[in-house]
């Protein structure tokens, strides 16, 4: 059974957090191909949090700043309406950017119990062994990482000048994979986080 089809109830609150904040990055136009194939949907309410647009120091505390606050009550609302996630992210160094391992660890509870799709893009690799490791990380948070995801190895040369896939068929079918297991584990566990709530 396809899964879009089988969705019942409210669409899930999808939200995309754009892990790369380095200078020059390419992720805004793998954001805006992933952002056209949730459009087509209507199981998904999107939203973007991009980590280019969030300054928290990687320095943690028990009583941050105001200045760090202020910021935290602007990110952590997105993480916590949010139904299930997909995390684009680079690979930097056979790893994830410190970007987002920061986010990760200012936020628990908000991951809990809420399925996790990947988006990568690299070299050679794809982004793979970012990917892996970010797997552990989500693990220890006590989300659900789907199987299926979109693997862009050597990604600038995928794209054309104008932001378009040369050749969509791959990331396409893995995109709908990745989503379809996604709106079928977000729906459950959102379901059985209304009938019992999920104990860590």
């Amino acid at each position: 059974m396809d899964i879009t089809n089988a969705t019942v109830g409210a669409p899930l609150t999808l939200a995309l957090v754009v892990a790369s904040d380095r200078e020059g990055r390419f992720a805004p136009v793998i954001a805006d191909w992933f952002r056209s194939r949730v459009a087509e949907r209507d199981d998904f309410a999107l939203t973007v949090l991009d980590l280019a647009d969030v300054t928290l120091p990687t320095s943690l505390s028990y009583d941050p700043d105001p200045a760090v606050r202020a910021e935290l009550a602007r990110v952590t609302p997105v993480l916590e309406a949010a139904d299930a996630f997909v995390v684009l992210t680079p690979e930097y160094n056979h790893s994830f950017p410190a970007s987002l391992k920061n986010l990760i660890d200012r936020h628990y509870t908000q991951w809990r119990a809420k399925p996790v799709g990947f988006v990568s893009y690299g070299g050679i690799s794809g982004g793979i062994r970012a990917v892996e490791q970010l797997r552990q990380v989500y693990a220890e948070m006590h989300a659900v990482t789907v199987r299926d995801g979109v693997v862009l190895p050597n990604a600038h040369g995928q794209f054309d000048e104008e932001g378009r896939f040369k050749d969509p068929t791959g990331p396409e079918a893995g995109a709908k994979l990745m989503l379809d297991q996604l709106a079928w584990w977000g729906t459950a566990l959102r379901d059985a986080k209304a009938v019992r709530p999920y104990a860590a």
